[in-house]
């Protein structure tokens, strides 16, 4: 393969919608439009007043607050198909209308089905059932646009729930998530604004990580051991940066809060309890009336993490289980072109002998190890969002994307553990001595120690969710960091329901 891929030029992971590198990242290559087009204005009409709560502050409450209004609602809406039939991926305008109804169709498809479960779930967080057959006029038009986009027709991360939806509250200021709202809601609340908001607020830093990548790649095909270096520290410090955005996920949305709408972003995969064999989809022919059994919207299919472990070599340190085997099924639950930048990333790592390169330079192995630090710092920091935002609210302990809730981070976090192992060995004395690297060291044992420990708590079939939470190591909290460098801000004020940060 040629050396003609890296640096990422703009333009080479473009589908009209996406267009990832150095300028944009992970994130649209522009921001998606706040509604439809007036000919879907049927279909716009029940999004805007879906939202459980369509106006919070006064109150106001809308479809989804009433149990079985939906239903009425999608009764009136009429199977716009022929209005999709046309549109092409390879006309830039339909791509962008692609995009608006899959998130539409996508919004209202989870809203459909779960505002059921919503309504029965119990008072110690157990959902209830779903339905499990969506309407022609609903499920016709979506299966046609998912396939246009080479998507399943569920809900999902890229197009719909997250990156294809914020509004720039005030287009000349950027991406800090407190100037984002939402296009399509579920509960309608700030909670749930500030918990998806936040996650492209992190993307806004995925520009840098793509270009330290791509620089680090190039000085190891160019045996240029100080570009090698340079693009590393560049890398890294993206990551940095990115987890301290992550952490204002504690003053974002409230732990408290999030099975507001956590029910309507389940899948069906792995959620037999609460779509039993799977989704009729009425009409779609290609379904021959069999269930379909989709996963769901999950931060799992971010392309963050899973880019820094192609790029790192922490995909070689996997365990061949399950769960790994899960890890991979989600890339296919992603647009083609990240798909593609995953391949060709990949193919840019080995064909660049990246890794052994680094492997022969003591000051690159630091740059890297330090690199995997911020990894597993970011694995770690999402694994007690899953201990106080999941495990302390609920008993359904299936995530959204249909993996085992209690098990799927910690798989990882041990493979970044034992990467970083075989780094601290391969580092030569000088590296060693450097105070980082030193604290990574340290901290090494603890960080095993306590995932051991929760994992044991995990076990048990009462398992104390509470325990599991004050078993993080001290010095190691991912909250109290996060509330501490909030309180550090310009805003002086932690709570993200009275901020007026500029941004």
């Amino acid at each position: 393969m040629t050396s003609s891929v890296l640096p990422f030029p703009e333009g080479r992971f473009d589908d009209g919608f996406f267009n990832i590198g150095r300028e944009r990242g992970f994130l649209p290559k522009y921001d998606p439009a706040a509604s439809l087009p007036e000919s879907f204005s049927a279909l716009q009409g029940i999004i805007d007043e879906m939202p459980i709560y369509v106006d919070e502050e006064n109150k106001k409450k809308g479809l989804l607050a009433t149990k079985n209004a939906i239903v009425s609602a999608v009764d009136t809406l009429p199977n716009l198909i022929q209005l999709v039939e046309p549109l092409q991926t390879t006309c830039e305008e339909d791509s962008r209308l692609l995009q608006l109804l899959f998130r539409a169709y996508a919004f209202l498809t989870s809203a459909y089905l779960l505002e059921r479960a919503y309504h029965s779930q119990s008072p110690d967080g157990k959902y209830g059932k779903a339905r499990t057959t969506l309407p022609s006029q609903i499920a016709v038009p979506f299966d046609a646009v998912a396939q246009k986009l080479g998507q399943q027709p569920f809900l999902e991360y890229h197009y719909a729930y997250s990156l294809g939806n914020f509004v720039r509250l005030d287009p000349n200021q950027g991406y800090h998530w407190t100037n984002l709202g939402m296009a399509c809601k579920f509960s309608g609340m700030k909670d749930e604004q500030g918990f998806i908001m936040l996650h492209v607020h992190i993307n806004s830093n995925s520009g840098r990580l793509i270009g330290g990548m791509s620089d680090a790649i190039e000085g190891a095909r160019k045996q240029d051991n100080l570009k090698l270096c340079e693009g590393l520290a560049d890398a890294t410090s993206a990551m940095i940066e990115i987890n301290t955005v992550r952490r204002q996920m504690w003053t974002a949305s409230r732990p408290d809060h999030y099975n507001d709408f956590r029910v309507f972003i389940m899948g069906v995969a792995g959620n037999h309890s609460i779509f039993g064999d799977g989704v009729i989809y009425e009409g779609v022919e290609r379904f021959e009336g069999k269930p379909q059994q989709p996963r769901g919207q999950t931060g799992a299919q971010d392309d963050i993490i899973p880019a820094c472990d192609i790029f790192s070599g922490v995909t070689k340190f996997y365990p061949t289980n399950k769960l790994t085997e899960y890890l991979f099924d989600l890339r296919r639950y992603r647009p083609i072109v990240v798909q593609k930048f995953f391949k060709e990333l990949q193919e840019e790592v080995d064909s660049s002998n990246l890794h052994k390169v680094i492997s022969k330079d003591s000051r690159a192995l630091g740059h890297m190890l330090k690199f995997v630090q911020e990894i597993f710092v970011f694995r770690s920091g999402h694994w007690q969002f899953v201990q106080r935002y999941i495990l302390q609210q609920t008993k359904h302990e299936t995530a959204t994307g249909g993996t085992p809730i209690t098990s799927w981070l910690p798989n990882q976090l041990e493979a970044a553990l034992d990467y970083m192992d075989e780094l601290l060995g391969a580092i030569g004395d000088e590296e060693s001595a450097d105070e980082e690297i030193l604290k990574i060291k340290v901290a090494q044992g603890t960080r095993r120690q306590v995932l051991q420990r929760q994992m044991e708590e995990l076990q048990k079939a009462s398992f104390d969710a509470n325990k599991v939470y004050q078993m993080n190591a001290k010095g190691h909290v991912d909250e109290e960091q996060g509330l501490n460098e909030a309180k550090e801000t310009r805003c002086e004020n932690s709570s993200a329901f009275e901020a007026k940060c500029p941004v």
